[in-house]
């Protein structure tokens, strides 16, 4: 990511939420936004998929909370584009980057930088604009690109957790000619960037940012003799199978990132990531709430009535017992504990039981001879007086 995406792109905008928004908020804002421009579902719309990557991209930085950190301060120290001074600070001036931001125990403080960054700031910004604390010009390794699939699980597969087969295709390192681009394998140093992969682009402010190097496209190499078959880029597209751990208790909608387990880097660089978005078919009679399943079993007017025990079926294990007091209403919910779903630290939810009374169809003489015998028993009683009193009270 070069400079001017991790500082100027306003990543809430792109989410439509406010700066001071929740995890979950974030969460549930791209869940929205993915759906609505993944490009299987916008099928040939070039203006929806580059939609989706702005929002993929912006996920990635705000549902970090360690990359959201380091993007809100340099947003508030860089705001447009440029270093702002302090209060009292007139004119422009200039100065260096790795003076501001080095590390070590300058002025007395060593240990951390600020913001807890861990390395110190200068590591951040020294990152950023390809200089150490030096200041000195280095070469990076390139990070290989995420990748993001998607998969469709049973209900009960997203509740125990499955193993799964993906097949993924990305730009990895070209085999014919080891990733160098070149067709003799000896390519050149890039003479605009030095090697970097980066070129300074005037902001005012007293300094420069950085973008890509637009002669060798971010490489920091140049072939002399482009490769046929990835066309001097280095990178060719790849198709692989991975066998995918999906976690037991994943929900519907949920998106999992498995670290290096995307496209291969370059130059010693590391792997990009896997995001795997899983889609839970619905079960024919289990629900979900959170972390609970949910059931609904139909019970006898005796049973409600007078009490009862009545088996209750569990997803894959054995029925549970559930036991009715007398008078117990329709739609009342009762709780089997430990027979829901997973949770991350491995214990599990609740079996949430609606009793729903059953009114038979068709009655025998002898059923009908019973409840008639009861309705004259019972003419005294009037379950809707108290509603009609409320009601001209109201």
């Amino acid at each position: 990511m070069s400079t001017k995406d991790f500082i100027e792109k306003d990543y809430y905008k792109v989410l439509g939420v406010p700066k001071d928004a929740t995890e979950a908020e974030i969460k549930k804002a791209y869940r929205k936004l993915a759906r609505e421009f993944h490009p299987d579902a916008n099928k040939g719309n070039t203006r929806a998929e580059e939609r989706f990557k702005e929002i993929s991209e912006a996920n990635d930085i705000l549902g970090d909370p360690k990359k959201r950190k380091e993007y809100d301060e340099a947003r508030a120290l860089f705001g447009n584009g440029g270093f702002r001074p302090g209060p009292g600070a007139g004119g422009s001036f200039n100065f260096d980057l790795g003076d501001l931001f080095g590390g070590g125990a300058q002025g007395g403080q060593g240990g951390q930088g600020a913001g807890g960054f861990g390395g110190g700031i200068g590591d951040v910004f020294g990152g950023l604009f390809n200089r150490g604390s030096s200041g000195t010009t280095r070469v990076q390794p390139r990070r290989g690109q995420d990748i993001e699939s998607e998969v469709t699980l049973s209900f009960t597969e997203a509740i125990e957790g499955a193993t799964v087969p993906l097949r993924m295709s990305s730009q990895s390192p070209c085999k014919a000619c080891s990733g160098t681009g070149d067709a003799n394998g000896t390519p050149r140093v890039c003479p605009t960037c030095v090697g970097t992969g980066q070129v300074a682009r005037g902001s005012g402010g007293g300094f420069s940012l950085t973008d890509p190097c637009p002669d060798c496209k971010g490489r920091g190499l140049i072939a002399e003799h482009p490769c046929d078959i990835c066309k001097g880029s280095g990178r060719a597209k790849s198709s692989r199978t991975m066998q995918v751990r999906i976690p037991a208790g994943v929900s519907d909608g949920q998106r999992i990132r498995l670290r290096g387990k995307g496209a291969p880097g370059e130059r010693g660089g590391p792997a990009g990531d896997l995001y795997v978005v899983v889609h839970v078919d619905p079960h024919p009679v289990f629900g979900r709430k959170e972390d609970n399943l949910t059931v609904t079993v139909p019970v006898t007017y005796p049973e409600a009535a007078l009490g009862g025990e009545v088996r209750v079926p569990t997803l894959g294990g054995p029925p549970v017992t559930l036991k009715l007091p007398p008078g117990t209403p329709n739609g009342r919910t009762m709780r089997a504990r430990g027979k829901g779903a997973f949770r991350k630290d491995g214990t599990r939810g609740d079996l949430l039981i609606t009793v729903e009374v059953s009114v038979p169809k068709d009655l025998s003489g002898k059923a009908r001879d019973a409840l008639e015998a009861y309705r004259e028993a019972t003419a005294g009683e009037d379950p809707r007086a108290e509603l009609f009193q409320a009601a001209k009270g109201a």
